[in-house]
């Protein structure tokens, strides 16, 4: 069988695009798989990295108000679509699967035009214009979250890395927090932005680093690509700072809390190994991450606090007292493990396998 698989930009396209191959070849070793992005994404790097062909084709910024750059849309369409269409030709995929974002709506179009099978997996709660447009032109549309409106989908999961959906965390946590140099003993908050970081989460943190060192509670602070936190350490309390994580098994088997935006790979990836949550969704877009995360907070497995209220003051009366409670975090841990499916991977391939013919 042959697939093509198409999204890219952040890792909220890329991870769940890549745990689904790997769950195509782990159904059939045989299987052909050609990933589409483009040339600004994370998915230039972590594609190759993964072992699979990557071909690029424009991307097309869908505005998300009326302005000058949405009347630049249809010529761009038109070329991506183009390009799209010369992949496919060129790969002759059985079925074509799409992650929404940049890369995928012209992709799409060309899949439509040629008749080939088209599968559309949707993970946020709230969709993206791309996949509204997709799920009306596919077969097969799978979704991340039970209550996303788009129509005839199948709730799957969203499909998570092995290394995360497999992670035993109390088992990992004495590697995990000797590769970080954290102390193996003090409660430990782990912080992230997602793959590009994220500055009012890094800024809030590092300016509440002395109360947090105050109240016992060490620190691993992932600040992204292009991200900077510069707190005031206190000796003997360990606060590290990285850049870009490629372990976040590691990450979440250090942890005991993480503070984080809520993009459905973060609210989906916690909440499957157990992991309690502070989520701080981004204050832009149509409000979908707030949606990802209500779930996991209104069944008692995180807490979520606006953008603009996240600040040192609220973070140092609030992390050390939950860090420092095991038998809260544990209830925490439980509740939102029960609500995620670890198994997405291997359900949205069977449907790929099935729409493919397979």
């Amino acid at each position: 069988m042959r697939v093509l698989l198409a999204g890219g930009g952040t890792a909220g396209h890329t991870s769940p695009l890549l745990a689904t191959a790997d769950a195509l070849l782990r159904r059939d070793a045989d299987t052909q798989v050609l990933c589409v992005g483009t040339a600004r994404g994370l998915e230039t790097r972590v594609v190759p990295a993964a072992g699979h062909e990557l071909a690029l084709i424009p991307p097309v910024p869908l505005p998300r108000r009326p302005n000058a750059d949405l009347l630049r849309v249809p010529l761009r369409l038109r070329q991506a679509v183009k390009e799209a269409g010369a992949v496919i030709d060129r790969f002759e995929p059985d079925v074509v699967v799409g992650y929404g974002g940049y890369v995928s709506m012209p992709v799409y179009v060309a899949a439509q035009r040629r008749k080939v099978p088209l599968v559309v997996h949707e993970q946020n709660a709230l969709p993206g214009i791309a996949n509204k447009v997709g799920a009306r032109l596919a077969g097969t549309v799978a979704v991340s979250f039970p209550d996303t409106p788009l129509r005839g989908a199948t709730y799957v999961g969203l499909p998570i890395r092995r290394m995360i959906s497999t992670l035993d965390r109390a088992a990992l946590r004495d590697e995990a927090r000797a590769h970080f140099g954290l102390d193996p003993a003090l409660p430990t908050l782990l912080v992230t932005g997602g793959s590009q970081g994220a500055r009012a989460l890094n800024q809030a943190v590092a300016a509440s680093a002395g109360a947090l060192a105050a109240g016992g509670v060490q620190v691993l602070h992932v600040v992204g690509p292009k991200g900077e936190a510069e707190p005031v350490r206190v000796d003997g309390v360990p606060y590290v700072v990285e850049h870009y994580v490629d372990r976040m098994d590691l990450a979440y088997a250090s942890a005991d809390l993480v503070l984080c935006r809520a993009g459905a790979s973060s609210v989906t990836e916690a909440a499957a190994v157990g992991l309690p949550a502070i989520f701080v969704p981004l204050p832009i877009g149509n409000g979908e991450q707030e949606l990802n995360a209500r779930p996991v907070v209104d069944a008692g497995g995180g807490l979520m606090v606006a953008n603009d209220a996240l600040t040192s003051d609220w973070i140092a009366a609030t992390v050390p007292d939950l860090a420092g409670d095991p038998a809260r975090l544990s209830a925490m841990g439980a509740a939102a493990s029960a609500l995620i499916p670890r198994d997405a991977d291997d359900k949205l391939a069977d449907l790929i396998r099935a729409a493919g013919g397979a």
